[in-house]
């Protein structure tokens, strides 16, 4: 007997819009899409964005508008500013969102096991005591527990309390 999880919520990210090019280039580039592109925050150095595949509620990533897939040739005071903006957003996913803890991380290059390797970024994944259980390891699944639209909602209406929106 083979076992099926239907998770039907999914339907709109296969069917949805594909986007043609690097997808961080793309929400870089299209300020007025960004509640449609689930865009928390963005300034002159980078943007924060949800993660719509995330490995918890409320996994976020910081990204560069400069498109690069090398840490070491991105300028320093944008570097210097993502490493701001996750102190911040460590500080927000904590006293905001309850998180536990915090796992921070950017997988550089496809052979460092990023997804989007032509684009660094910076996830910033939330965490909770037992957060994971049997499905994951067994199964290879994520148990998503509420509603991503409300998780975007809610976090974006932290932003203005614990990152500068000057």
């Amino acid at each position: 007997m083979e076992d099926i999880l239907y998770a039907p919520w999914r339907d709109e990210y296969i069917k949805g819009k594909k986007i043609e090019g690097c997808v961080f280039c793309h929400i870089s580039s299209h300020a007025k899409e960004d509640n449609d592109l689930h865009v928390l925050y963005r300034d002159e150095h980078c943007f924060i964005v949800m993660n719509v595949y995330p490995y918890t509620p409320g996994h976020f990533m910081i990204i560069p508008h400069i498109h690069t897939d090398k840490l070491e040739d991105l300028p320093s005071e944008t570097w210097l500013h993502m490493s701001a903006l996750a102190q911040k957003s460590v500080r927000l996913l904590k006293e905001g969102f309850n998180a536990k803890g915090v796992n921070i991380g950017m997988n550089l290059g496809k052979a460092g096991g990023a997804g989007i390797a032509e684009h660094i970024h910076m996830h910033l994944v939330p965490r909770w005591e037992r957060d994971t259980n049997f499905i994951t390891c067994v199964a290879q699944t994520r148990v998503y527990s509420t509603d991503f639209d409300k998780i975007y909602q809610k976090i974006k209406s932290l932003i203005p309390k614990y990152i500068d929106v000057n």
